[in-house]
């Protein structure tokens, strides 16, 4: 049997988590908003078009954050496209999917979509094929109150009050050779600097995410970084980094070690960032917006043999298998370990491509939720306050010359709700005991502890047979917790202070 301790002091936070940080991306790709959010003549519909059983399974989320419209497709999006009358909006080909864009979902279905489900917009304007003038006319469009071209436009089209959207995005994965407008990183760096300055004199309160790497084994990683900071350090106030893990070589024991990679991207990135702060004698912090990550690798083989030229074809339905869901729990525990510098999260996607929820156009259930559903709704929920540090003790296993725990754990204590959350994960093939001290905090008492387990690795969910169950076997003594985890677990201890 596994075994772990680990240790837990107040005083001992790691930083502020920004409720942001479980937000998630909704892209015009495949069925993600035709057929997913968005679908006029759909039962559950409602006077908007928004299926409204999607929207309450979003909730059960409390996703505050999404962006939006890309991902790969805003780098030839025109957002002129989706305003104004449906039926005088432009149909388009979408280069990024090979698909139909019919553009009937634009900006004011989406942000009035963000209304509905209770979250935040953060909006990624297309620096492939456009650049200043169209960004500059966008925020203006949102952002201005009125007595100008595009403000009074998007009062004519029915929107008096301005959005006020204020997080935005400088483009999407511009150092990768596939986006459509590829830059290399001076390039990108130049335009992404002209571009924010021209946005902030129209509205200096937003906030920017630039691009960084795409992909932790990306060849420019971190030369890229650094041009890029050298550029606009003083111009933005989020880095952006994205990562997808994959199980290609069907060996359980590296895939559950996915995690460890993450957390070696994120502090190489902040170490650049920092390294670049030193050279440049400012003041400022960059802080990262982990706006893409996932598992994603199920759907690839069948998205090669779609016919290409469709109206919202189904692509990148990956359908996740329980140990998706583990590894899922574990990148959310290496984000939440990173709190001090993550601000920002977009797990991608949110329905039907890449996501946690999936529809169905027929039959029942008209919505279901994916394994990896359950560890993201906990950790969106109960991940919030302020991220505490877990020094551990536990037993590793090595993959690639790497150790890697076989129990994995992070920590929240939240003092609006009174409560410490443990969050802890078991990657053995075995069942682990485990142990937590608690130091300086009052006395604590059980609230509630769940585990998620008991199912084959390979198991998926589309019978809705999954769900989490209590986790019985934790006692508490003196802020000692004690408990018995189950073989590949993913599990939840809520305690009251």
């Amino acid at each position: 049997m596994v075994k772990a301790s680990f240790k837990i002091n107040s005083d001992n936070i790691i930083g502020k988590i920004d409720p942001r940080m479980w937000g998630s991306l909704t892209e015009q790709l495949g069925r993600c908003v035709y057929n997913g959010i968005y679908q006029p003549d759909h039962p559950l519909a409602n006077k908007d078009g928004f299926r409204t059983d999607v929207i309450e399974a979003i909730k059960k989320l409390r996703v505050p954050l999404i962006r939006y419209p890309g991902g790969n497709f805003v780098s030839g999006y025109n957002w002129e496209d989706g305003i104004g009358p449906k039926d005088t909006r432009p149909v388009r080909l979408d280069l990024a999917w090979k698909s139909i864009e019919t553009n009937q979902f634009g900006l004011h279905e989406f942000l009035n979509w963000c209304k509905c489900i209770g979250a935040e917009a953060d909006m990624a304007i297309n620096l492939g094929t456009r650049g200043i003038d169209a960004a500059r006319n966008l925020i203006e469009y949102c952002n201005f109150p009125g007595g100008t071209y595009w403000s009074d436009l998007r009062i004519k089209n029915g929107q008096k009050e301005p959005f006020n959207v204020k997080l935005w995005s400088l483009g999407n994965e511009m150092d990768g050779d596939w986006q459509i407008g590829h830059k290399n990183a001076h390039e990108y760096g130049r335009l992404a600097h002209e571009t924010a300055k021209a946005m902030k004199i129209v509205d200096p309160s937003i906030e920017l995410i630039a691009c960084g790497s795409s992909l932790h084994s990306i060849d420019t990683f971190g030369s890229w970084e650094e041009t890029i900071l050298d550029n606009v350090y003083e111009d933005v106030d989020y880095l952006s980094l994205h990562q997808y893990y994959d199980d290609n070589d069907h060996d359980i024991k590296k895939f559950l070690s996915s995690s460890v990679d993450l957390d070696s991207f994120i502090s190489e990135v902040v170490s650049i960032c920092d390294a670049v702060k030193a050279r440049k004698r400012v003041d400022k912090t960059m802080y990262l917006a982990m706006d893409e990550w996932n598992v994603w690798y199920h759907s690839k083989e069948n998205d090669d043999k779609q016919k290409p030229w469709q109206v919202a074809p189904h692509l990148l339905e990956d359908h996740y298998t329980f140990a998706d869901a583990l590894v899922v729990g574990s990148l959310a525990l290496t984000l939440l370990k990173h709190a001090d510098r993550i601000k920002i999260g977009c797990l991608a996607q949110l329905v039907n491509v890449i996501a946690p929820i999936m529809t169905n156009n027929e039959g029942t259930p008209s919505v279901w939720y994916q394994s990896i559903f359950y560890p993201f709704m906990q950790i969106s929920n109960f991940a919030q306050g302020e991220s505490l540090k877990v020094d551990s003790k536990v037993e590793n296993y090595t993959v690639v010359n790497r150790d890697v725990p076989y129990l994995s754990s992070a920590a929240a204590v939240n003092k609006a709700t009174n409560e410490i959350v443990l969050f802890i994960e078991n990657k053995a093939d075995e069942p682990a005991q485990f142990e937590y001290q608690l130091c300086n905090f009052p006395n604590v008492s059980l609230k509630k502890a769940t585990q998620f387990a008991g199912y084959d690795l390979d198991a998926t969910n589309e019978n809705q047979l999954m769900h989490i169950s209590d986790l019985k076997d934790v006692a508490i003594d003196n802020n000692t917790v004690k408990g018995k985890l189950d073989a590949y677990s993913w599990n939840m201890i809520r305690l009251s202070l």
